[in-house]
């Protein structure tokens, strides 16, 4: 008998989620997953922050609550709140009535609402969209889902395991004019690896010269430093040269919305005047795939967003999950350190953010996860929100000794 679909290949497995599922699947008592892109408190379990409670309550006790559609730009208490805390509450592009925000699934809804977008739209029409190498795993698979080729910058130094920025630097001199430039704004996924302000002052003056258009991925404001305006310093540079821009923002990591899926697509224009034709082309994009967005994560976000108290306890929150992870960042180095771990593990506390990129081979991964039950991706990034004061000391000695084992 035959199928229509019998011409339909099999796509590759996701390589986190494949992670997961065996994670999941390990009832190992030793099992340690760095593998989740998630905070875990040092207990080792899903923390929900305070905020987010308080802001639960308020809604289940409104009297008026209801789970009608929102527009179709989404929750204007979230978008506009996002947007101050994008740009900065004195924002000259925002007074202006330069940007253009719009609700999205999340991060990852964002960057697909980015990508069907500059297909339609991007100047010149065949532009590719360049990706540092490596990136989030999905970053490719967007792209090219929505029609673009889809090339690389050098971003890593495999060597130092740091900031590669003249090949970076390099590399996007030598792309042609007008390229669309994919950029991670803070805590760069999987490295932890981040351009420093004078780094990024160079990035922005090679864009300029070649006309590249800026798109700035944003999944971990606040949650990278502990500081929103720092976290948000290349885009707010980016903007105070003129560039024109988009930002996919995600409320997941730095509020814990992880399965709300609550995040934004803002746009920033050049003229004011332009600014109703791109939201126009941005809402029809959105009402053709998702009609709506959801709506109870973007109450959520969009409470704590604009109630001052709530605010500055997030703020908090944010800075405390912050010092957390670099704790452990710190720990994990002094550990490997002190069991005389061979090579450097410097770079463990000086990249930032959720993740760690190792230096660790597929071949020693491969050996933690089967003889350790320790779980990490193929590149040896971790998840550093997966350590805790009860495990670090077993993954530290595992790594030793898959590293000694050359």
């Amino acid at each position: 008998m035959s199928s229509y679909f019998a011409n339909v290949p099999q796509a590759p497995a996701d390589g986190i989620l494949k992670l997961s599922v065996l994670s999941r699947a390990d009832t190992n008592g030793t099992k340690v997953d760095l593998g989740v892109g998630a905070y875990r408190d040092d207990s080792g379990k899903p923390w929900v922050l305070p905020v987010v409670r308080k802001a639960e309550q308020q809604l289940a006790a409104d009297p008026q609550a209801n789970h009608e559609y929102l527009g179709v730009g989404g929750l204007p208490a979230l978008t506009q709140g996002a947007q101050k805390l994008i740009f900065g509450a004195g924002s000259e592009a925002i007074k202006q009535q330069r940007v253009y925000s719009i609700q999205t699934i999340s991060g990852t809804g964002a960057n697909m609402v980015a990508a069907v977008f500059l297909k339609q739209f991007k100047q010149p029409a065949d532009a590719a969209v360049y990706i540092s190498k490596p990136t989030w795993g999905n970053h490719r698979s967007i792209f090219e889902t929505a029609g673009h080729v889809v090339r690389e910058y050098r971003y890593c130094n495999y060597t130092t395991l740091g900031l590669d920025i003249q090949g970076m630097l390099d590399d996007l001199r030598a792309a042609p004019r007008g390229q669309i430039i994919l950029l991670h704004a803070c805590a760069h996924n999987p490295t932890g690896i981040d351009p420093t302000a004078e780094q990024w002052q160079q990035i922005a003056d090679v864009m300029q010269e070649r006309s590249h258009f800026p798109l700035f991925d944003c999944a971990y404001q606040g949650f990278a430093t502990g500081d929103v305006a720092r976290d948000a310093y290349a885009i707010r540079l980016f903007v105070s040269r003129g560039f024109e821009l988009l930002v996919a923002q995600s409320f997941a990591k730095n509020m814990g919305l992880y399965g709300e899926r609550t995040g934004c697509l803002h746009a920033v224009t050049a003229l004011a005047a332009v600014l109703p034709q791109v939201s126009s082309q941005l809402n029809r994009l959105s009402r053709a795939t998702i009609s709506t967005a959801p709506a109870y994560g973007a109450k959520i976000a969009g409470t704590v967003l604009q109630d001052a108290e709530l605010y500055e306890e997030w703020l908090g929150s944010m800075e405390m999950m912050s010092r957390r992870i670099k704790k452990m960042r710190d720990l994990l180095r002094d550990k490997l350190v002190a069991l005389g771990t061979p090579g450097s593990w410097d770079h463990v506390s000086q990249q930032i953010g959720m993740f760690s990129f190792t230096g660790l081979s597929k071949q020693k991964v491969d050996r933690l996860r089967e003889e350790y039950h320790l779980y990490m991706t193929d590149d040896g990034r971790i998840s550093v929100a997966g350590l805790n004061s009860g495990n670090i000391d077993y993954v530290a000695k595992a790594i030793d000794a898959v590293v000694r084992s050359d």
